[in-house]
């Protein structure tokens, strides 16, 4: 085992987590799930695999993750998805590093999946992320979408070897759903932050989002799938900004003030 700390956020899991588990038990004996109240088997699977269980509000990915640092045993944090499962060679590649530089950062490619089928190209086929870290130095952003680690200045990344397998959604309504989820999340984000909805990111975005996934990255070659994911793409980019212009609007309307009528004689 290594001194390193696997962070895992959980919500109805039972069909995946004894896998995503079964990887991290190959890297660590300190397994962290961050459960938001699951109402199938996930905390009785979590805690027969021997995992640290704390069951929590869901108050945003960015706070979710940042407890489950917290409650961790070791400061190197390997963050993981229950969806998402480790392969060999990324376990040993995780057993051979060092972990003496709290300013360094690991970056880690990922496979993803539609369905059983592992998406290649597009991009989905190009997705990494930071995922194992310092928590001295690194936290994630108290966000409730697209959560992201605060670096500091002089961080240093290097990228691993090996592969998480993030077995994303199991067909398009589930697809369909999530675009619809984070859409909403993200104009909500979008809204608090004072970004504006336009034509350009209502119109031109999506389109350019389109081309870009299932042209200039080679979407076509996945078949129906990826043809499947490059329309959720453009529906979900719309869908921020058609949210966030509906945000907007409500905003007006509450804070407009009927003008008191002044009448001289």
């Amino acid at each position: 085992m290594i001194p390193v700390s696997v962070i895992i956020i959980t919500k109805n899991e039972a069909d995946i987590i004894a896998d995503c588990i079964a990887a991290a038990k190959m890297i660590t004996d300190d397994i962290v799930i961050i459960d938001n109240y699951s109402t199938d088997e996930t905390l009785n699977i979590a805690l027969t695999e021997g995992c640290r269980v704390y069951q929590k509000n869901w108050d945003g990915y960015g706070t979710n993750k940042n407890k489950g640092i917290e409650l961790a045993k070791y400061d190197w944090i390997l963050s993981v998805d229950a969806d998402e499962i480790a392969d060999l060679e990324l376990v040993m590649s995780l057993h051979s590093l060092k972990l003496n530089d709290p300013t360094m950062v690991y970056d880690i490619r990922f496979k993803s999946y539609f369905g059983k089928k592992l998406i290649r190209y597009g991009s989905w086929g190009r997705d990494h992320h930071i995922r194992l870290f310092n928590r001295i130095l690194v936290k994630w952003a108290q966000s409730n979408v697209h959560e992201t680690l605060i670096l500091p200045d002089n961080a240093k990344m290097q990228r691993l070897d090996g592969y998480i397998h993030h077995y994303s959604v199991k067909d398009s309504t589930e697809c369909n759903s999530k675009a619809l989820y984070y859409a909403r999340l993200s104009a909500e984000m979008y809204l608090s932050i004072g970004k504006k909805a336009n034509a350009i990111n209502l119109h031109i975005s999506p389109l350019f989002g389109f081309i870009k996934g299932y042209i200039l990255f080679g979407g076509f070659l996945d078949g129906k799938e990826g043809l499947q994911i490059a329309r959720i793409t453009y529906k979900n980019k719309w869908l921020k900004y058609h949210y966030l212009l509906r945000l907007e609007n409500n905003l007006k309307k509450k804070q407009y003030i009927k003008p008191n009528l002044v009448v001289e004689y």
